[in-house]
């Protein structure tokens, strides 16, 4: 009888030993799995936000840059620019951009922080061509009632210079506004606008 209190005593060690044993080998066998699905630090870095200087964007003038792969416009609206929008809402699909991706903050007739300044994503809602910036009223191959704004040349959708989508086209919402902020009247950053998740 003591004999298999003994064994007994020793098939229990073993059993918890054992099971300790597997349970730290499961554990360094899962860590470096856990850990390759994490993202690589270029994967990171290309979703980082990134800084802007805007000091020397003219009046009428557009810059690009780069975020997330994606190509990001910069214009600096005239006062004629700023003065057509409003009398343009009858034309759009969603002039007060209800179906539209912006942050709160740029759901406004402006769809930006400062009415001078439009931050959008350069992609067409459609398919994703790169619309170009037409900003010359009038121009000969878009209308007489072309106020100015972008046309993405592979389907003809047109978009008003705060990126709106007209009536009647195959892009069926306006440009995607990224989140921004800035950081002084000059420089801005896109892709991060200070606001928690």
């Amino acid at each position: 009888m003591s004999g298999d209190k003994t064994n007994s005593g020793r098939r229990r060690f073993l059993t918890a030993a054992t099971s300790v044993v597997g349970a730290v080998g499961v554990g360094f066998v899962l860590v470096p799995f856990v850990s390759s699905m994490q993202p690589s630090a270029k994967a990171r870095a290309a979703g980082a936000p990134v800084r802007a200087d805007i000091s020397k964007l003219e009046p009428g003038q557009m810059i690009r840059v780069k975020w997330r792969g994606k190509p990001v416009w910069l214009v600096r609206r005239t006062d004629k620019m700023l003065e057509v929008l409003p009398t343009l809402d009858s034309q759009l699909r969603d002039p007060e951009s209800l179906e539209s991706d912006q942050p709160d903050y740029a759901q406004n007739a402006y769809r930006s922080i400062k009415p001078e300044v439009l931050i959008t994503v350069g992609i067409c809602t459609h398919l994703g061509c790169s619309p170009t910036y037409r900003p010359d009223a009038g121009a000969a191959d878009l209308g007489a009632d072309w106020e100015g704004g972008f046309f993405c040349p592979c389907h003809g959708s047109k978009f008003d210079l705060a990126g709106r989508v007209y009536k009647s086209v195959p892009a069926p919402t306006n440009l995607v506004i990224p989140p921004h902020r800035y950081l002084s009247e000059t420089e801005l950053v896109i892709g991060d606008d200070g606001e928690v998740a």
